[in-house]
């Protein structure tokens, strides 16, 4: 797939680190107080797949002995987990209940969110672009191939308390689910592949009955998207237009230099690293670790072209204020599209 101006050289770690003990539960009490109110839960359940940046919010160490760790599936070079990760679960179905997935052509905001049976979360995709987008949801029936929805279609489907991974859209498709795309192809976030892809991350159940979900366009950007939740006491940080602290999502205005090609046409945005290589982009050498890995310090802080899109999201690697908490059995609504509709 031609990307542009795309270098291939290795890419920085797109995983943070959990902090260890008594500093995990600290941050996850502390995200909880600024976002919503909660109650404390000793249950965890076994977590599935887990996505990509829960692999950096280890809480092993905070963790009751015996209690699962989250799998981390691997998308780049310097992710702990092997592209097997990404493969179905191997959990049997008496233990997850088996996912369900409906598309619908009725307008998205025409509708009242539905109810999943006890056990399961529901999750919505919505397609609030002007493109026809292939909708993904990992470890369901929409992976890896995706479902399509036209411009105001939306996706409805179930999941267990305890699924993680990734949602995330395909975009200039040809034919049929089989076929190519210009962004977004399992190559594009499976097992190592090419950037660049918006995603949005989940991990159920991660800690004391919480979940934690971000935006990442650590791996880059293809689509504008938002996360809202319902089901729950939390608040939710993001309005259902899509503004977060009286910032709203907007397109990413990329510069030239980081306009990932394809026929000429520009498909996405790639992230720093891709696009110019290098240990100060690529957090490598002196620069590698949360510690040495300071956008700020760079000779350009090119995060911030993500940031002014979507303030809420990853823009780099260790950009962990972007980590959102979820008390209980959440739902979650991914919108592609940005506020004003554009």
């Amino acid at each position: 797939m031609a990307r542009g101006r795309r270098r291939h050289g290795a890419r920085p770690p797109r995983r943070r680190r959990w902090y260890a003990g008594a500093a995990a539960v600290a941050m996850a009490v502390t995200a909880l107080i600024t976002y919503g109110t909660w109650t404390p839960s000793s249950g965890t359940g076994a977590v599935g797949t887990a996505d990509r940046q829960t692999a950096d919010r280890q809480t092993a160490a905070a963790r009751p002995a015996g209690t699962p760790t989250p799998s981390t599936p691997a998308t780049s070079p310097g992710r702990s987990a092997s592209p097997s990760a990404l493969a179905e679960p191997e959990a049997s179905p008496k233990s997850i209940p088996k996912p369900t997935a409906t598309a619908t052509d009725t307008p998205a905001e025409a509708r009242q969110p539905a109810t999943a049976p006890a056990g399961e979360r529901l999750i919505t995709v919505v397609n609030k672009t002007h493109e026809t987008v292939w909708a993904i949801v990992t470890d369901t029936p929409v992976y890896p191939a995706g479902r399509k929805l036209a411009p105001g279609q939306s996706l409805s489907l179930t999941v267990a308390n305890d699924w993680g991974g990734r949602i995330w859209g395909r975009t200039g498709c040809t034919g049929t689910a089989a076929g190519h795309c210009a962004t977004g192809d399992c190559t594009s976030v499976c097992g190592g592949g090419k950037p660049p892809t918006t995603l949005g991350e989940f991990s159920f159940d991660a800690y004391a009955g919480m979940d934690f979900y971000d935006v990442s366009m650590v791996d880059g950007f293809n689509l504008p998207m938002w996360i809202n939740i319902s089901h729950t006491t939390t608040t939710d940080p993001v309005s259902s237009a899509g503004c977060y602290k009286g910032v709203c999502t907007s397109q990413v205005d990329c510069p030239k230099a980081m306009q990932a090609l394809e026929g000429g046409r520009e498909i996405g945005c790639e992230p720093p690293c891709a696009a110019f290589g290098g240990d100060t982009y690529c957090c490598r050498g002196a620069w590698a670790g949360r510690d040495n890995c300071v956008p700020s310090k760079w000779p350009v802080d090119y995060t911030q072209v993500f940031k002014r899109a979507a303030s809420y999201a990853y823009s780099y690697a260790f950009d962990d204020g972007a980590t959102m908490p979820c008390q209980g059995a959440c739902y979650y609504r991914v919108t592609f599209g940005t506020t004003n509709g554009t």
